[in-house]
């Protein structure tokens, strides 16, 4: 398997290169020259597999020559081995055509777990099997920088920096990450927003001479690595609905676009899904885009489901790329119109293919509260602000044509007041989500400026 960058340069790397680079060169991000497909017979002997060999089947493709399936195979149930249900991403049916996918039993109880325990785990081998060190730079709303440290902790070959954006991630969330006392893993409180991480990140991997210094990678969705390991689950829970026989649809609670980038991968592999569903909060630049064609920045408003507020969705590029027939010239037009002006418009048949596949709603802070209540009341389940706005966008094209699964991101234990204040008591928490709170905090506080950034990294790690 070969890789691209959606800005044209950097052709014909294979998947360790990509890995270890993260974002390429040219700013743009890698996609696989060519998507392995199965058919329907293929996909319907995959029924009966355990999670983790469904993903030894899914991934092979797209790590070969460079892991075999039998070393494949020791990463994959090394990732997958601290689990806490054997079935690692169970579903429940909540309604006859409606399914919720539980995408939070791993070691931090978000679905980033599912793509980062992975990711930690490949990167371990790669980097052994190269004799290299690596400098991990991500930037988190909430889930993906505790889920980037518990699978990067105390790993000889990795420092990590987390950038998460000051007092805008819940206390859970937070202490996740800052209370994590490993040598190699540094917590940044950057004084603004998660578009402000994202973009300082995206800065220091523009910076040729300090990211070759360095040797930087990324663990946020930029890495094809991500987008990956998550297709799995895709497969995963449309077999377990009746795929292929059946065409299934998904929605998906997003703000950086990742999670539902999988799903079309997982459709362009071949897997019968009918619709691709965005669900977001007030932070609607998606729904937004999908009813107009026009990507407009606007500010981040605080919400009740904090890892999605985001107003730049990094991945839409890679949706964008195959929309416009892999046209890099097209994506760079894009890219530099949403960086000089915050907006940019697409042509009407790109947004015609796109609308073919996706649909999108919203859903703000008080309607938040009352699908907690109600999917409480009616179905005694228990869901997190996230999650909540997946099940109101299933709710929204629920018919008869299709199975909807709506996939529940995080562990509502995480977002404890908002589900109390929605319930009307405090559900029982995980004790390991208990133990968090008590831990004590280690992180620095950083202006939103990359001199400042590039400066800590640079004294920290000399």
């Amino acid at each position: 398997m070969k890789y691209l960058s959606t800005r044209g340069e950097n052709l014909g790397l294979d998947f360790e290169d990509i890995l270890l680079k993260g974002l390429a060169s040219d700013g743009g991000l890698y996609l696989p020259e060519t998507y392995p497909t199965f058919t329907n017979d293929e996909i319907r002997g995959f029924k009966g597999l355990s999670y983790q060999d469904l993903a030894v089947k899914i991934i092979a493709p797209f790590v070969a020559p460079c892991i075999s399936e039998p070393e494949l195979k020791k990463i994959i149930d090394k990732s997958y081995k601290d689990f806490d249900d054997s079935r690692i991403a169970p579903l429940k049916k909540l309604d006859d055509n409606l399914f919720i996918l539980e995408l939070f039993h791993g070691p931090t109880f978000a679905f980033k777990d599912y793509a980062l325990q992975f990711l930690g785990n490949v990167f371990d081998y790669v980097l052994a099997k190269q004799n290299k060190k690596i400098t991990i730079v991500g930037a988190t709303s909430g889930d993906t920088g505790s889920a980037a440290i518990e699978a990067c902790k105390n790993k000889q070959a990795i420092d990590i920096f987390i950038l998460h954006p000051k007092g805008k991630v819940s206390e859970v969330q937070r202490k996740q990450m800052t209370g994590v006392k490993a040598n190699n893993v540094y917590n940044i409180a950057l004084e603004g927003n998660f578009d402000d991480c994202q973009s300082l990140v995206k800065d220091l991997f523009a910076d040729k001479e300090f990211n070759s210094e360095f040797s930087l990678s990324a663990v946020n969705s930029i890495n094809w690595a991500r987008i990956m390991a998550q297709v799995v689950y895709y497969f995963y829970a449309a077999l377990s609905v009746g795929a292929p026989e059946k065409q299934v649809s998904f929605a998906v609670p997003t703000g950086n676009f990742g999670n539902i980038f999988a799903g079309f991968v997982a459709k362009k592999m071949g897997l019968p899904i009918k619709k691709l569903i965005v669900a977001s909060n007030k932070n609607d630049i998606l729904p937004r885009f999908f009813e107009k064609g026009i990507m407009e920045q606007k500010e981040v408003s605080p919400s009740l489901s904090p890892s999605m507020d985001i107003q730049v969705s990094s991945n839409f590029e890679r949706l964008l790329f195959e929309m416009s027939d892999r046209n890099p010239s097209a994506i760079k037009d894009y890219m530099l119109s949403f960086k000089k002006a915050g907006l940019y418009q697409v042509k009407e048949a790109e947004l015609a293919k796109i609308k073919d596949m996706f649909g999108a709603y919203k859903l703000g802070d008080d309607g938040i509260i009352q699908i907690i209540k109600e999917e409480y009341l009616s179905h005694e389940e228990i869901i997190d602000p996230h999650s909540a706005s997946g099940i109101f966008a299933a709710r929204k094209e629920l018919d008869n044509e299709a199975v909807i699964v709506s996939l529940a991101t995080a562990h509502y234990g995480k977002f404890i007041d908002a589900v109390a204040k929605s319930i009307g008591f405090v559900p029982p928490m995980p004790q390991k989500l208990k133990d968090v709170l008590e831990l004590d905090e280690k992180y620095t506080i950083l202006p939103n400026d990359i001199s400042a950034l590039k400066m800590y990294i640079k004294s920290t790690l000399q």
